[in-house]
């Protein structure tokens, strides 16, 4: 027997006319309330504006003589990918999944570009801009899909 699938309402509107569809969602597996999905979203944002710092300030290749703080990013990089890719293929629906493949596949490139130096890797600047511009994008959507359910549970208490 199949397990029963959850639904959600989506409602689009154009002009004065709104059309409401429901379809089946998978539940979400991390970000299961507005509150994580709001604290992602900070984080997301909070790495975009160092990713932007990241467009004035030089990276240089990491090599036997660099200094140990340089060892210490790239070690903390490896830590971050490593845990985002994780989050990415536990994550229940598929606005999840891209939430974390996007912050995960920013991190990744941060460590190339910690590895590698500039400027052989500083195009990884504006990948990561892009990726976690994306991931922001996403995650405003979460905290969105969870608006409705937030005024609904509150509505019935």
């Amino acid at each position: 027997m199949h397990k029963a699938e959850p639904y959600a309402t989506a409602i689009w509107q154009s002009g004065p006319s709104c059309v409401e569809l429901t379809v089946p969602m998978q539940h979400y597996v991390i970000l299961t309330n507005r509150k994580r999905a709001i604290v992602a979203l900070v984080h997301s944002v909070a790495f975009l504006g160092i990713a932007l710092y990241g467009l004035i300030s030089g990276v240089r290749r990491l090599g036997v003589a660099s200094a140990a703080s340089a060892w210490t990013v790239a070690g903390v990089y490896v830590a971050v990918s490593f845990a985002l890719a994780v989050l990415a293929a536990i994550s229940g629906n598929w606005r999840e999944r891209l939430y974390f493949a996007f912050c995960a596949t920013s991190a990744a490139f941060g460590l190339l570009r910690q590895i590698l130096g500039d400027p052989p890797m500083h195009f990884a600047v504006y990948v990561r801009i892009a990726l976690l511009s994306c991931a922001v994008a996403t995650g405003l959507g979460i905290v969105r899909a969870h608006r409705p359910r937030a005024g609904a549970a509150a509505a019935a208490s």
